[in-house]
């Protein structure tokens, strides 16, 4: 697409160009079931009314709405367009796996982190709490690494909130 970029729209200067390019992007975006004639007379066709009504986005297209070269730039830059998002919408599934595969080696180098780490205070706090709460016996947690006591918590939690759960 970017390739295309340089070689349309040469008479406009850098803001006019970077302004159509934007608009036709989006305009291909939200329309990706129409084909590229379609997208282009449905541009072509707002624009010339919204000249005729004298509140065009582009005023600048009043000279060159009818010119061939820029027809023929219009429909090269809104094929690529479609080109580009056909494309990326064709590889969503290997983008989410890709980021499903990141989301479980943070959570993995995540746990190899706590596994080395002692536990912080509210941990044993709150595991302390839990014991008393459910009158069980306390394990040693100066040996426990900060992934363990995250676990052993865990395991508690899941034991008892049936049962308290049948209690009250």
């Amino acid at each position: 697409m970017y390739q295309i970029k340089s070689r349309i729209y040469l008479d406009f200067d850098k803001t006019q160009k970077s302004g159509i390019c934007n608009y036709l992007r989006a305009l291909v975006k939200q329309n990706l079931e129409l084909t590229s004639s379609e997208l282009l007379e449905k541009f072509l066709g707002d624009e010339k009314y919204y000249l005729e009504l004298n509140s065009s986005r582009f005023p600048f297209l009043s000279e060159v709405i009818d010119n061939d070269d820029f027809v023929q730039d219009t429909k090269l830059f809104i094929i690529e367009c479609k080109r580009y998002y056909e494309y990326k919408e064709s590889q969503r599934p290997f983008i989410e796996k890709q980021k499903e595969y990141e989301k479980k080696k943070r959570k993995f180098l995540q746990e190899v982190k706590m596994s080395k780490e002692k536990p912080t205070q509210k941990q044993i706090y709150y595991y302390d709490k839990l014991c008393k709460r459910y009158s069980l016996e306390k394990k040693d947690v100066e040996n426990l690494s900060k992934l363990d006591l995250r676990d052993e918590i865990e395991r508690i939690i899941n034991e008892y909130s049936g049962f308290s759960a049948e209690v009250n």
